[in-house]
C-alpha cells in the first residue's frame, strides 16, 4: 500500500496536480497541457524539448526532506502534443533510480515499449495502465542502464500504435550525467 500511494503521489506532483508544499525549479508555464486523442504520430515529427534534461525538487511540506527528479518530454513539433514524457527520480528509500514513463494514448497495448541508448540493446519494458492523459510504465533503472544513459548519445523509446506501426522517439542525452548529480 506504501508503494502504490507513494506511486500515485508521484504522479500527482509530475502532473502539477500534488498540492506539494515547495518547489526548487519553476515548471514551464507555457508547456502546453497533454492532449487525450489518439497519439500516435502520423507525418508529423515528434522532437524533444529545447532545454533538455530539467531537475525538479519538491516536498510535502517545508519540514519534509526534498524529493527531487529529472524530466525530459518530446512533443509533436506541429500541435505541441506531449508524445513522451521521461521522469526519473531517486527515491530516498532506496536510492534505486525509478523510470515513470508517460506515452500516448492509442497504443498496442500488449506490445508494450523499448528502450535504447544509442545502438545497445533495446529493454522491453511494460506498459502498467493508461488514463485520459496518456499510458504510463514505472521501472526501476538497473545500474547498467544507468552507466549507459550518463555515457549514451541517445535514449530511443519505441512502441506501437494500433495500427501496429512502430514509433520511436529519440532523447538527447548531452547533459543527463550532470542533471542526474543533482538529483541523486
Amino acid at each position: 500500500m506504501k508503494i502504490v500511494a507513494k506511486s500515485l503521489f508521484v504522479l500527482l506532483t509530475l502532473f502539477g496536480m500534488g498540492h506539494a508544499g515547495h518547489a526548487q525549479t519553476a515548471k514551464n508555464k507555457n508547456a502546453p497541457a497533454p492532449a487525450a486523442a489518439p497519439a500516435a504520430p502520423q507525418g508529423d515529427a515528434a522532437a524533444p524539448n529545447n532545454s533538455g534534461w530539467v531537475a525538479r525538487c519538491t516536498s510535502a511540506s517545508r519540514d519534509a526532506p526534498l524529493e527531487c527528479a529529472m524530466e525530459q518530454t518530446a512533443v509533436l513539433t506541429k500541435t505541441g502534443q506531449l508524445i513522451v514524457l521521461v521522469n526519473i527520480r531517486v527515491p530516498g528509500d532506496t536510492r534505486t533510480p525509478v523510470a515513470l514513463i508517460q506515452l500516448p494514448l492509442g497504443l498496442n497495448l500488449p506490445v508494450g515499449a523499448k528502450l535504447q541508448v544509442d545502438d545497445g540493446k533495446a529493454v522491453d519494458v511494460p506498459i502498467q495502465t493508461c488514463e485520459a492523459r496518456g499510458c504510463y510504465i514505472n521501472t526501476p533503472i538497473a545500474a547498467d542502464v544507468l552507466t549507459q544513459l550518463k555515457s549514451g548519445k541517445q535514449l530511443k523509446v519505441s512502441f506501437q500504435n494500433l495500427g501496429k506501426e512502430t514509433i520511436s522517439i529519440p532523447m538527447p542525452l548531452a547533459d543527463f550525467a550532470t542533471v542526474y548529480d543533482k538529483i541523486k
